[in-house]
């Protein structure tokens, strides 16, 4: 399978390897030394894009990908309140996109294990729910797209909450702490506070490894199809 890859930071980098190792061959690198090389990439040089840049880009990536009918694996936070866009103009030209805020397996576990906790909580009001999440000093973002997605499950599911909210702390939100330290893969932990004891989850990643694997098993997954994807399609929850 081609592979282009749009961004060529750690994670980029950790992607290539791993799409090697798995035998797939990567027809081109884009980076923000030539960006504007996107625009000559067209349907049918390749088999699927992987994307993960930052914010400011992302968007226009991806639209350009989608508008192209190229299908696009997308990891870069911080940018979802376009993604109506990309979705329809998937729907217009029969392009692929998939999306994950996360792409760790042992992360999107962790987000089943969340919903199931958080339904379990409604039967009990004397546990304050809050989020922690711990990044890079480089992530630009926060919090963090894997922790709004843990919020958005627990909202789901939690009748006593209806948003999150960024080191602030109101009742009926979800209140976010985000960490930044150097040389952290991610970590995330979910806690349940009571007067007399605490309940947390959490998931460490020691690696990115977990976060490539997961995007190429996407771009695996996605070659061939149309339509608006994501971690649950992959895993089949």
């Amino acid at each position: 399978m081609k592979i282009i890859l749009i961004g060529y930071g750690k994670m980029g980098k950790t992607i290539e390897q791993v799409a090697l190792q798995r035998g797939h061959q990567i027809s081109r690198i884009i980076d923000v030394n030539n960006g504007n090389s996107l625009a000559q990439i067209r349907k049918g040089d390749t088999d699927v894009a992987i994307e993960f840049t930052q914010p400011e880009s992302a968007f226009e990536n991806v639209k350009y990908c989608t508008e192209n009918q190229i299908p696009i694996v997308c990891g870069t936070t911080g940018w979802l309140e376009k993604r109506p866009i990309i979705e329809q103009i998937c729907q217009e030209k029969n392009s692929a996109f998939f999306y994950a805020s996360n792409y760790s397996i042992g992360v999107n576990i962790f987000f089943k294990i969340n919903q199931i906790l958080a339904k379990m909580m409604n039967n009990y009001p004397q546990y304050e729910v809050s989020i922690e999440e711990i990044h890079h000093t480089e992530k630009k973002d926060a919090p963090s797209g894997t922790a709004i997605t843990l919020a958005e499950g627990i909202i789901n599911e939690l009748h006593r909450k209806e948003g999150w909210k960024l080191e602030e702390v109101i009742d009926n939100q979800i209140n976010i702490t985000a960490l930044r330290q150097p040389n952290v893969a991610g970590t995330h932990t979910t806690f349940y506070q009571s007067e007399i004891d605490t309940i947390e989850i959490k998931h460490t990643a020691h690696s990115r490894q977990g976060f490539a694997l997961g995007a190429v098993l996407a771009a695996e997954w996605l070659k061939d199809k149309q339509g608006v994807f994501g971690m649950n399609d992959l895993l089949g929850f």
